[in-house]
């Protein structure tokens, strides 16, 4: 991206840098074969709606994974996660639902996050319907996405319902601390940088007394008890580690079953570089392992 000439993610503007994710795609390359696709809209109670892809595997379903995509709540969408969200189809098994959530600025806060929760219990009342029996349901996401998986966790166990099996966090936001030791670290200013996760937070959430809501930063909720299992990723030259990492050990801390590990050499966004970072293979079969431990561990 830098030889292509474009200008650092955080000087663009929202249109511009949504042209990277093109850009991404393109070296991506199209998914696997899976079973069925098609995408749907899930109306929200105020009127809004947004769309998803429902991604079905060959076989059997074993579960549902709603997956919520990275790119600081701004960029992103299924098109540019359908390669990932096939190959997770086939190496799990499982259902994907991708969420095509809403963007800021022209949605901030909380509309992602409204988004995530809705194509949540829609999922849910599906369950059946998508995978042919009443198999687990596991949230996860990278990124922003992990941000919106682990916010939903949280909301599930807040209003009893529904029942989640797993939360897979991929270097998930979880605070809005731009100054901690992983943020100014200069050899973590790659793809992602100090200077562009602000860029991201002030188009999502301008008003800087909303980033503490637990609905935008989990990490700052009092009581992470009784939360889903968790599968924690982090990346060595990410600004979002220390969050991600802190997350993880409260969570652990609070009795929560959790896994977690660290990608030595990777940066952040290296999950998604499906069949272009070596990185990308050596996460994605980290992540199904633990998607299979698990839900080989549920009582059908």
């Amino acid at each position: 991206m830098a030889e292509s000439g474009a200008k650092p993610l955080h000087e663009m503007t929202p249109d511009e840098a949504r042209g990277l994710g093109g850009m991404l795609r393109d070296l991506y390359g199209p998914g696997p074969d899976v079973a069925s696709v098609h995408d749907e809209k899930v109306a929200n109670p105020d009127g809004t709606s947004f769309g998803i892809r429902v991604l079905v595997p060959e076989g059997t379903p074993r579960a549902v994974i709603v997956y919520y995509h990275g790119g600081g709540w701004v960029i992103g969408n299924i098109e540019e996660s359908d390669t990932l969200g096939r190959q997770l189809a086939n190496r799990t098994n499982a259902v994907v639902v991708l969420v095509d959530y809403r963007l800021a600025p022209e949605h901030r806060y909380p509309a992602a996050a409204d988004d995530a929760w809705a194509a949540l219990g829609w999922t849910a009342q599906r369950v059946t319907e998508l995978a042919g029996a009443d198999v687990p349901l596991v949230v996860m996401g990278d990124s922003a996405g992990g941000n919106l998986a682990a916010i939903v966790a949280q909301r599930a166990k807040a209003e009893g319902a529904p029942d989640i099996a797993l939360q897979v966090l991929v270097y998930p936001v979880t605070d809005a601390d731009v100054d901690n030791a992983s943020y100014v670290d200069p050899a973590n200013q790659l793809l992602l940088s100090r200077e562009s996760m602000i860029w991201f937070w002030d188009h999502y959430a301008p008003d800087a007394a909303s980033r503490a809501n637990v609905d935008a930063s989990p990490i700052q909720a009092a009581d992470l008890s009784g939360l889903p299992p968790a599968v924690v990723l982090t990346a060595e030259h990410d600004p979002l580690r220390d969050e991600g990492e802190a997350y993880a050990a409260k969570l652990a801390a609070a009795g929560v079953p959790t896994e977690h590990r660290r990608f030595d050499g990777q940066m952040h966004g290296f999950f998604t570089m499906v069949n272009v970072l070596p990185g990308s293979a050596a996460g994605i079969d980290y992540a199904v392992e633990q998607i299979d431990r698990v839900l080989a561990g549920v009582k059908a």
